[in-house]
């Protein structure tokens, strides 16, 4: 049999832990090593750099990394892939082989590009998302290094796949597991008990990044280096299968994978194996993602501490107004919040204080600059008793918008620059299908005799990833067992999450049910306004969303708070 392909990753995001790198390439075995450094707000900062310095536009702490990283890779015979190209990887890939040449190691470097479209009036970056193709025909033709600008995370694994196995497009099956494995890994710990609910009783001071054990027939086993911290179990490989998805097709430019097919089964400490995987043809049409400057920002968070806090954040705003409508400055959105952080005869002055937050937006920097900052920093000698903050007030800073938008497939180069400097273009699958929402599947049957029932956290029987999608937010929620997913499927409808979080209650909210992973997945949509660089809500990325939801209390039977074996949740 065909020995699988270990597939490791070293970054989840532009940021992430410097030395994953070398680690994961002195930790164990290893045959590609991928690098996730994009995201929507990602390509905001590039293209920002790249107004600077047309040079740039690529992550440029990849190219830190090589420096001790890219000996060892050649030693071990291990492959790199990363999308670190971002706007630039043309450029990349010259500054990775400068950096060969300068640290004497002969590694055959290539990358691939397309991506980047003409930009609409008015937007900073438009690119297009690749799939996989492109990085298969690079490794076919003799590549150590592969550089790409925007293509999906998945693409990272699905094209090492391809071009191990042989796969073509026709391997739907196959490819849609190489997608949900490259999911899984994508953003990096999250795999291995980072931002997982059930982190109690794991070690995750330095957790281990994951690695995919990929089968011919996309099958694959998610785990780790020997050795290192992290965990990798049912749930923190379904809290990933989770995270930033929605209902049961997961479309892609390779395939459109079936979430609803995935199962997953314990195979061995830190071994968690991915089965049944069902790929369907991928969508006519590619995800291009637009950034743009929104605007001018400014922040003031006011600390209230002791008594009277509603009275005092009231007359913050009562005069802040008023020396604004003096000054003549009336930004196009002032929005105020209320952080209840204090508590009653606190022992310390900062737990007897609370945060009032004002967020001021404009098309005009001065409008949310210096008259802002004037105003707010006036009010320090007339206002509430005590009166202070926790940084001054700036000048204003821009903000940035994502957009979404699908263009026909073919209508996207997506090109393959081998190490000799040939140029591939590559064709997009021709048998397509366009995307529709799956029929809801039947709910399990109810508990028979649930008996009486107290009020308690979801969290105690249930654990929950959130994140961003755009402006909206996405919330999954999965039972710890088969009792409780249950009793989760029936009780946590639309309505009951609607309640729970009141925030949403003005949006539209869709649930769609994951049987195989015992698991419910939300989406809000505008939850986020404008997406994550517009820092439009406390939570800009929606991270703590489904924590936030775990900690909300309901009735829950006592028969499955005294058997589901989670660990125990503590307010």
């Amino acid at each position: 049999m065909t020995a699988p392909l270990r597939i490791g990753n070293a970054s989840g995001f532009y940021g992430d832990r410097f030395d994953a790198l070398r680690e994961m390439l002195t930790g164990g075995p290893l045959d590609v090593l991928t690098g996730d450094y994009l995201a929507e707000l990602t390509m905001l900062i590039l293209g920002r750099s790249r107004l600077k310095d047309p040079a740039r536009g690529y992550a440029t702490t990849f190219l830190r990394q090589l420096e001790e990283g890219l000996g060892l890779a050649h030693e071990r015979g291990v492959k790199i892939v990363a999308n670190a190209g971002g706007l630039n990887p043309a450029g990349l890939a010259d500054a990775v082989r400068e950096l060969a040449r300068k640290l004497g190691v002969p590694v055959r470097v290539a990358h691939v590009e397309g991506d980047s479209l003409p930009v609409p009036e008015g937007f900073l970056t438009a690119n297009a998302y690749l799939g996989g193709a492109g990085i298969a025909a690079c490794l076919d033709a003799g590549a150590d290094i592969v550089v790409t600008g925007r293509v999906t995370d998945a693409a990272l694994v699905t094209g090492p796949a391809a071009a191990r196995f042989g796969w073509g497009p026709g391997d739907l099956d196959a490819l849609a597991g190489a997608v949900v494995a490259g999911h899984v890994l994508e953003c990096g710990t999250q795999a291995t008990g980072g931002n997982y609910s059930f982190f109690r009783g794991h070690d995750l001071r330095r957790p281990g990044f994951p690695v995919a054990e990929i089968h011919a027939d996309g099958s694959c086993v998610i785990t780790k280096h020997d050795g290192t911290g992290g965990v990798v179990d049912l749930g923190t490989v379904t809290a990933q299968l989770l995270y930033e998805t929605g209902g049961a097709r997961y479309a892609g430019p390779d395939v459109t994978a079936r979430l609803d097919t995935v199962r997953l089964t314990q195979d061995g400490p830190d071994r968690v194996r991915i089965s049944g995987v069902r790929g369907e043809a991928p969508p006519p049409t590619l995800k291009v993602g637009l950034n743009r400057l929104g605007g001018w920002r400014n922040e003031v968070v006011f600390v209230l501490t002791g008594l009277d806090i509603e009275a005092k954040a009231q007359l913050v705003r009562e005069q802040f107004a008023d020396a604004l409508a003096r000054s003549g400055a009336e930004p196009d959105e002032v929005r105020w919040e209320l952080s209840r952080t204090d508590r009653a005869d606190a022992a310390t002055e900062e737990t007897a204080s609370a945060l009032l937050r004002l967020v001021v937006r404009d098309q005009d920097q001065e409008t949310v600059g210096r008259a802002v900052s004037g105003a707010a920093i006036e009010l320090a000698l007339g206002s509430y008793p005590g009166f202070h903050v926790t940084a001054p007030p700036g000048k204003g800073a821009p903000y940035g918008v994502f957009e979404a938008r699908y263009v026909p497939a073919g209508e996207v180069p997506h090109i393959a620059v081998l190490p000799d400097g040939r140029r591939l273009d590559l064709v997009p699958p021709t048998a397509t299908r366009s995307l529709q929402d799956v029929e809801q599947p039947p709910l399990p049957a109810p508990l028979s005799d649930p008996g009486p029932t107290r009020p308690a956290p979801l969290g105690r029987i249930a654990g929950a990833r959130s994140g961003d999608k755009g402006g909206d937010a996405n919330v999954g929620v999965w039972a710890v067992d088969d009792d409780a997913w249950r009793w989760l499927a029936h009780e946590l409808t639309v309505e009951r999450f609607r309640e729970l979080l009141p925030e949403t209650a003005g949006l539209t909210v869709v649930r769609h049910l994951l049987p195989n992973l015992r698991a419910l997945n939300f989406t809000v949509h505008g939850l986020l306004g404008e997406g994550v660089a517009a820092q439009h809500r406390f939570d800009p990325q929606a991270k703590a969303v489904g924590e936030w939801l775990r900690s909300r209390h309901l009735p829950i039977p006592v028969s499955l708070l005294e058997t589901v074996h989670a660990p125990e949740a503590h307010a």
